[in-house]
């Protein structure tokens, strides 16, 4: 007989751990949570309208409802029906200027050493090399790291799938006068590896050319994977884990002694955090491609990458082939054929479907790959869906005299002309599973920019969205799309300006 299961409550902390474990159903609330919000903002009473501007002269940032001002001195919360101001931090000088920053929210179903570290908060790098991490809500300082006394940090980047994130140095290049005395860097750049919930030191990895090659222009680390870009437009993929078994020199930890400092502490002023990832060969590549400068993309299932080859003929096509054979997928040469300004995008979808998104100025296309893992046949590109924009008749390049002559234009408008409808970007809202779609048209003379929210799933159009502020194309815009919030911030010469949107319920 099958057992028999009561109904009963179940805890916050039970869910959390089935969450954890994978168990079906463990997540429910949330997801039905979001089906009911997703409805309420799909009814034809509701609508979205602007509540707020601000005006800046530095860069505005937006992260998981927050807005940061003046370098990340000023943070607003979008929860309310109004941007309110959640916290100012104290006037920093030029010297201790924020240069970049990642926000950090820890997963709700650990048990962590700290009460802070539950809290989401804000990982800050300064101009002069301190690494602070800030309360999200209120901006008090949890802890503080100094890198290096030696190597100027300037970037932040996520390796969300490991936890970790790292912080790299700005590039050593050769001097004029350096090259004429034939003296040449060894070092390129330096990363410092860290690990969050708590925030641990995993170490300073330095990027030379013995190890690495010549020609270095950029290096990233995703998904586990320290990726090199080089001037000869290749790429190369190494294993950072295998990096770090083989050349750890010492495993450090923040405010505890360390032999390569000579017994100071790691992480204190002025000694830093040491170079212990000593590389001292060539690390193993797992992977090289050819490409130009857009680089390679790596997604889908079974795995693919996206590259265009560093080929006159391949300019404006992108390649779409196996990770394990290199082997093109059938129809994997992907081409707008467009005749514009700004050049197409394309990436795998961030729903982690495995689907690629092609965006051009007048069609979306949404792909997916139907394949076989260790299968003999090449995989196949087919499409998902596809979102083309309304343009006037191609006939108009025809114009009639008054004596009825027909003069035929001996040029073509761009695809991206800004008097006609076109496509300007896509965010993706995961929780809601909608794509807002950006798209614009300045028939009437001003630039006007709707916001289409389509079904991620189909590609059906939901309802779409009028921004009431003009939209410029010759300045730069970013878009933001968060559950019941649009925010638009707009770059105008040296002043910037962020536009809030909620949804709000329609006056009849």
């Amino acid at each position: 007989m099958a057992p028999y299961w009561r109904k009963r409550s179940v805890n916050a902390a039970e869910l959390l751990s089935w969450r954890s474990r994978g168990v079906r159903d463990a997540g429910t609330l949330t997801r039905h949570s979001m089906k009911v919000l997703r409805g309420i903002l799909l009814q034809e009473n509701r609508t979205f309208s602007k509540v707020w501007s601000k005006t800046s002269k530095s860069p505005i940032m937006y992260e998981s409802g927050k807005i940061y001002f003046e370098n990340y001195q000023n943070c607003y919360s979008c929860v309310h029906a109004e941007p309110q101001i959640l916290y100012k931090l104290p006037k920093r000088s030029k010297h201790e200027k924020i240069e970049n920053a990642l926000l950090c929210q820890s997963p709700l179903d650990q048990t962590l050493s700290s009460a802070s570290d539950h809290k989401p908060c804000l990982l800050a790098l300064t101009a002069n090399n301190w690494l602070y991490r800030l309360s999200a809500e209120t901006g008090k300082e949890l802890q503080r790291v100094y890198l290096s006394p030696r190597y100027k940090f300037r970037y932040l980047g996520w390796d969300v799938s490991q936890e970790t994130f790292y912080v790299k140095s700005v590039q050593n290049k050769d001097t004029p006068l350096a090259r004429q005395a034939g003296i040449t860097q060894n070092t390129v750049m330096h990363l410092a590896i860290f690990h969050v919930f708590p925030l641990q030191v995993v170490g300073i990895l330095e990027i030379n050319k013995k190890a690495f090659g010549n020609g270095i222009t950029d290096v990233v680390l995703s998904q586990g994977v320290l990726a090199v870009s080089y001037s000869n437009k290749s790429v190369k993929l190494y294993s950072f884990e295998h990096i770090l078994q083989r050349y750890l020199t010492e495993t450090v930890t923040l405010g505890k002694q360390s032999r390569l400092l000579g017994g100071k502490t790691v992480g204190d002023e002025p000694f830093g955090v040491p170079i212990n990832i000593q590389i001292t060969d060539c690390p193993h590549v797992l992977f090289e491609v050819s490409c130009s400068s857009n680089g390679v993309q790596i997604g889908g299932f079974p795995w693919h990458y996206i590259h265009t080859p560093p080929h006159k003929r391949h300019s404006g096509t992108h390649h779409i082939c196996s990770l394990t054979e290199s082997i093109m997928a059938k129809n994997g040469i992907q081409n707008m054929d467009c005749f514009s300004l700004e050049s197409d995008e394309i990436f795998f979808h961030p729903d982690e479907s495995g689907r690629i998104v092609h965006i051009g100025p007048t069609t979306i296309n949404v792909l997916k790959i139907i394949g076989e893992l260790n299968n003999v046949l090449p995989s196949k590109v087919v499409e998902d869906f596809s979102m083309t924009t309304h343009r006037n008749d191609p006939a108009s390049q025809v114009t009639v005299t008054s004596s009825g002559r027909a003069v035929k234009r001996r040029f073509h408008h761009l695809d991206d002309d800004s008097h006609q409808e076109t496509f300007r970007m896509v965010e993706y809202e995961d929780e809601l599973d909608l794509l807002a779609v950006v798209t614009t048209n300045g028939e009437e003379g001003e630039g006007r920019a709707h916001v289409r929210l389509h079904d991620n799933q189909s590609g059906r159009l939901q309802r779409k969205v009028e921004l009431v502020e003009p939209w410029d194309e010759t300045y730069r815009h970013e878009l933001f799309f968060d559950k019941d919030t649009i925010v638009h911030v707009e770059q105008k010469n040296s002043n910037f300006c962020c536009h809030v949107y909620k949804l709000k319920a329609s006056r009849k």
